[in-house]
This record gives C-alpha cells, sequence and structure tokens, in this order.
C-alpha cells in the first residue's frame, strides 16, 4: 500500500481509498480528494511536512498525518 506521504515530488499519482474516521475522512474529501482524483505531488518540505499537491486545479497543502490516510497509486 502507498500513501500520498510517500509519493516523490514531481509525481502524478491516483486516489484508491481515504483511510481514517469521521471528521477527518469529510475533511479530506470536502478538499476536494476522492476516489479516483489525480492528484499532482508539487513540493515536500524538506522535515516532510506539510506536502504541497494540486488537486483539481488548485494548490493545496496537506500534513504528513494527513497524507498517510490517502492510499493512492
Amino acid at each position: 500500500m502507498q500513501t500520498l506521504k510517500d509519493v516523490a515530488c514531481g509525481k502524478t499519482v491516483s486516489v484508491v481509498k481515504l483511510h481514517g474516521e469521521g471528521a477527518v475522512k469529510r475533511r479530506i474529501m470536502d478538499m476536494g480528494i476522492t476516489k479516483g482524483t489525480e492528484v499532482y505531488v508539487r513540493k515536500v518540505a524538506p522535515l516532510g511536512d506539510p506536502v504541497e499537491v494540486t488537486v483539481r486545479g488548485y494548490e493545496l497543502s496537506l500534513r504528513k498525518a494527513d497524507a498517510q490516510m490517502i492510499e493512492v497509486q
């Protein structure tokens, strides 16, 4: 299982599944990250937190903990 946290800079991946419960999962979905969505990893901060991605035409910064809940391929 590969998560968004493990994806290298400059790669585009597709969301397979969202892990997590209730409010956290809902918040990620509200940001536009849903099953089948293409996510482009723009930048990863030096210590890995946050991860900057492009989703549905807009830029988004995710915490490492949130990125770890997003299973991609």
